[in-house]
Order: structure tokens, then C-alpha cells, then sequence
């Protein structure tokens, strides 16, 4: 067996892993899209490393873009294999991917706009809508905790991450050379007390494991904190100061989460008497799908459910699709709320809420997870910034800025080291890091040795390993 690693090698974005069984059968794990690196991330998405013709399976373990955004490009390219993945996560991918397939059309059209003004012919984008329909074809949908036969030699069961709906360990058996070889893909590790979902759950023993590594040098602040920082800053900006509180956030999870908390805060009677708007149709779509899956959710949403028949609703909650009533926010005089993707700025609504507001004192900017470095995100967070481009246009940043990473779908290094310690590292014969920024894996390599993993590897892009 081979273990090709080609995204999220040293980084954390374009998670890619390919596996080649001793029969030449090709099963990748994950096929997610490079992003926040700005002019590199076209070239990075078009060289998958592999002919996507030749791939078998595609195992899924959960739907944002940085895992999942390339499956429709696989399509146009030739990929007619399977995608294996959780119920929710197919969901979610049928929206999540039609969505990606509208932005590249977008940026496509406005990028061969430039492209002939300077005399340059156009190119094709990476994918259209019409690809993201005809790929989810291939997609089969499993529930958690049930082994799936993918053939007498390949089997695959999906265990509780936490870190989005539908977000699974990929725990693989191979029949390997008359032996049965035992492999774990965590893909994104959640917190052990999230907000709305199911917790992580103890996965099966592994021989090899490939865990992400993404927030292995931090630690987060407690919830309670989380909620009051939360509301602090709500009043201080939206009410002391009558601004604008501009949220970016991603559309699936993240959204869902802060709802649920001003949900809470509502209920309670502590919200301010503020309009909170959710700009993004992605967002909308996503949260219908949050109310079809309540077996994804923790049981304090449940109990919310028993008194509260929508905790992603309240009166004073506003879900916006339409592009007009997304641009008359731009306008809109009163204090409020304004919720939109993406979560590190780099595309969607939120760019352009940014542009309009954060030169302005009276408002904030409040950064509610973890950004690429290169992002409009990690930039606008640079100590004593005075002016950022935005869409090629200088602003001059006088809106406080914010950071609140509880929030964030990620475990800290303690979380994500209590979640592995179900497995008996003693028969654990190597690890693989993926999913961070090098310098924090090296951190969070020494963290994981103090648990007893021994073998530990963190590999380059196209780095492979024979086992």
C-alpha cells in the first residue's frame, strides 16, 4: 500500500491523500479546493497530481470546499468512480458544491475580462454548475457507525468529528497481501462540547493515521467566556457606539453556531433590539438542512427543541438570498448584525461588507475562526494596520477589529489529543500530520508524542510512503 500526500501537506487547505492498494485499486481521501492564497490557487487546483480518470473511490470526510471543492473539476476531468460520505455530508455537498460551481463562473467571466483587455485569450474555469449536478450522481450517502462493503477487500465506517454536520473519521479495513490493514482519517477534529453537534465519538483502533494538525499549538478560551465576549461586544458596538457588527463566517456550521447563541441570547432576553441579518443564500439552504439531520446535533439542542421548534430563528433574524437585498444593507442606517461568508473574507458578500464598513468608527469586524495568513481574514488582524485593498481599492481601517476564537470548528491541541488518546498508541505504527501550518505541527508533533505516538510524520506535498 501507497500513501501519496498532495493538499494540506504543510498547509491547511486542498486536503488531498491518495491510496493505492497492492492491487492498484486508487482511493482518495478528500478532493479539496486550495484557497486563500490568491493568484496561486488556480494553477495549485488544476494540478490534482493524478489523472482524476483513474481513481476508484473517493471517500469524503466532510463537506467544506477545503475538503470537498474539487470533486466537480474531478467530474470534467474523468472521474466516474464513487463518492463515499455521511448522509448529511452528501446534503450538504449537493448546495455547498452548486454554490462553488456559481463562483467560478463569477471570477471566470471577470478574470477573462481582464485577460482580453490585455490582449490574452480566455481560459475555461474549473468547473461550472452543470459539473456540480451531474458529480453528485456519483455519490453514495452512509449513516455514522455502520460498516460499508465497498468490495471483499474494502471497507469503510464513518465515526463523529464534531467539527461540521455530517464531519466523519474515515476508518478504512484493507485487505492487504491476506492481511487486514487498519487505517484512520480523522479529517477535521472538533470540539468536545460543541454548540449544536453530536460530540466527537472514540474511533475504532488503527494501524496508520492521518490527523489534521491545524490549531496544535493553541488553546481555547471556555465557552461561557465565548458568549460573554459575544455579547459585549454586540453592545459595545451596535449600541454605545450604533454600528455595524460585520461577522464573516463560514455558511456551514459556523453560521449555524453564532444563530444558535443570539438564539439563546434572545430567548433570554439579553439581545439587543437589533435587526441581525444572515447574507448568504448558501446559509439559508444550509440551515434547512441542519433541521433535517437532528440526529447530527448535541443534546442541548434537542432540548431546545422540546420549547423552541427553530433555534436558528427569532424574530429579529433576517436570512437574505436576493443579491438586491443583500447591496441595500450597504444603506441600511440602524445598528445590527450582519452575518455572511466566507469565513476568511477571500470571496463572497462579505468582501464587499468589509469595503463598505471598515472604514468607518463606529463599526466593528469581528473574526470568529481560524484564516489563512495570506487572506483578507489574517490581514485586516495586522497590529496597527491603517489602510487595506480590497478589490484593488485602498480603505482606510478605522473599524475596531475583533477576534473571538472559541468559536472556531476546530479543537485546540488538548481537545484534539484527548480525542486520538481512544486509540492504543502502542499498535499505532506511524502517524501523518496534515492540515496545518508547519511550524504548528512541529509544536504539536512533541504534544502528541507526550500520548505515547511514536512514529510521526509530517509530509511535504507529493511526498509518498510505502507500508
Amino acid at each position: 500500500m501507497k500513501i501519496k500526500f498532495i493538499g494540506a501537506a504543510r498547509e491547511v487547505t486542498g486536503s488531498k491523500h491518495l491510496i493505492t492498494t497492492n492491487e492498484g485499486k486508487k482511493i482518495l481521501l478528500d478532493c479539496g479546493m486550495f484557497q486563500g492564497k490568491g493568484l496561486e490557487t488556480e494553477a495549485m487546483n488544476r494540478n490534482l497530481m493524478f489523472d482524476p480518470a483513474t481513481i476508484d473511490y473517493l471517500i469524503l470526510s466532510h463537506a467544506h470546499i477545503d475538503h470537498s471543492g474539487l470533486i466537480p473539476y474531478m467530474y470534467r476531468e474523468g472521474f466516474r468512480g464513487s463518492v463515499i460520505c455521511t448522509n448529511a455530508t452528501r446534503d450538504l455537498c449537493s448546495i455547498m458544491l452548486a454554490d462553488s460551481g456559481h463562483i467560478q463562473e463569477l471570477d471566470n467571466k471577470w478574470f477573462n475580462k481582464k485577460r482580453m483587455k490585455q490582449g490574452l485569450h480566455p481560459v475555461q474555469p474549473l468547473y461550472n454548475q452543470d459539473d456540480t449536478e451531474k458529480c453528485m450522481e456519483l455519490f453514495i450517502g452512509v449513516p455514522f457507525d455502520r460498516r460499508f462493503y465497498i468490495n471483499d477487500k474494502i471497507n469503510v465506517k464513518f465515526t463523529h468529528t464534531g467539527h461540521m454536520l455530517g464531519g466523519a473519521v474515515v476508518n478504512l479495513e484493507l485487505l492487504e497481501n491476506g492481511e487486514k490493514v487498519h487505517l484512520a482519517y480523522t479529517g477535521d477534529i472538533g470540539r468536545q462540547h460543541n454548540r449544536i453537534l453530536h460530540p466527537p465519538t472514540a474511533f475504532p483502533q488503527c494501524d496508520y493515521l492521518i490527523t489534521e494538525s491545524t490549531y496544535g499549538d493553541r488553546l481555547h478560551p471556555a465557552d461561557k467566556d465565548t458568549e460573554d465576549d459575544l455579547l459585549r461586544i454586540v453592545e459595545e458596538t451596535c449600541v454605545t457606539k450604533g454600528g455595524k457588527l460585520i461577522i464573516p463566517s463560514f455558511s456551514i456550521g459556523r453560521t449555524q453556531e453564532i444563530v444558535f447563541v443570539l438564539n439563546d441570547l434572545y430567548n433570554k432576553g439579553l439581545l439587543p433590539k437589533i435587526d441581525v441579518f444572515v447574507d448568504s443564500p448558501l446559509s439559508v439552504n444550509a440551515t434547512d438542512i441542519f433541521r433535517m439531520h437532528a440526529d447530527g446535533m448535541n443534546e442541548e439542542v434537542r432540548s431546545v427543541l422540546k420549547y423552541d421548534p427553530d433555534p436558528f430563528g427569532f424574530n429579529s433574524l433576517h436570512y437574505i438570498k436576493n443579491v438586491d437585498e443583500s447591496k441595500a444593507l450597504n444603506d441600511y442606517q440602524n445598528p445590527c448584525i450582519i452575518i455572511s461568508s466566507s469565513g476568511m473574507a477571500e470571496a463572497g458578500r462579505i468582501k464587499h461588507h468589509i469595503a463598505n464598513n471598515i472604514s468607518n468608527w463606529r463599526n466593528t469586524i469581528l473574526i470568529v475562526g481560524y484564516c489563512t495568513p495570506s487572506s483578507l481574514g489574517a490581514r485586516i488582524q495586522e497590529p496597527g494596520l491603517r489602510f487595506i485593498s480590497i478589490f484593488g481599492e485602498i480603505h482606510e481601517v478605522n473599524a475596531t477589529v475583533e477576534k473571538i476564537e472559541a468559536f472556531s470548528g476546530h479543537g485546540d491541541y488538548n481537545e484534539m489529543k484527548t480525542f486520538l488518546s481512544c486509540q492504543d498508541t502502542a499498535q499505532v505504527k506511524k502517524t501523518f500530520l496534515v492540515h496545518g501550518d508547519y511550524d504548528v505541527q512541529q509544536k504539536y508533533r512533541n504534544e502528541l508524542k507526550s500520548i505515547g505516538l511514536h512514529d510521526i510524520e509530517i509530509p511535504e506535498a507529493g511526498q509518498e510512503f510505502e507500508f
